[in-house]
């Protein structure tokens, strides 16, 4: 059985914003750097399908890895309030969001996150991740 987490973007030139839906289920916002055609460190990843998978470090202690992403290395799920100081191309589940690339209690939206996705792992589900430009109503 496969989860899939949904997440919705939307650009500017500033920074990434996003939502995270799983199972129709809004369960945080997210902020990125801004699209700058997959370049390493200072853009965000391309829109796809990508597996995740749990992973420690030191720095961040448990946090979510985004697996199999071309033409880059760990990429991850962490904590980070400001996509432009505070991240190189990872993904920061935030709870609310406060403008372009910015955000408001991510240590908060993270753990309900991670939580959710390792509740999954943990069950034996694969776990996917499909990043997708949210459609304009």
């Amino acid at each position: 059985m496969m989860v899939v987490v949904k997440l919705l973007r939307t650009y500017s030139a500033q920074g990434t914003n996003g939502e995270v839906w799983i199972d129709g289920e809004l369960i945080c916002y997210t902020i990125e750097l801004p699209w700058r055609n997959n370049v390493r460190n200072i853009s965000c990843i391309p829109e796809g399908s990508y597996p995740l998978a749990k992973r420690y470090s030191k720095k961040f202690g448990w946090h979510i890895a985004v697996k199999e992403v071309p033409e880059r290395s760990a990429i991850l799920f962490h904590p980070a309030n400001d996509a432009k100081k505070e991240l190189r191309g990872c993904i920061a589940p935030v709870s609310q969001l406060s403008g372009a690339g910015m955000g408001t209690l991510s240590r908060l939206a993270f753990d309900k996150l991670k939580q959710c996705i390792y509740s999954a792992l943990d069950q034996g589900k694969e776990v996917n991740l499909v990043i997708l430009k949210k459609e304009e109503k």
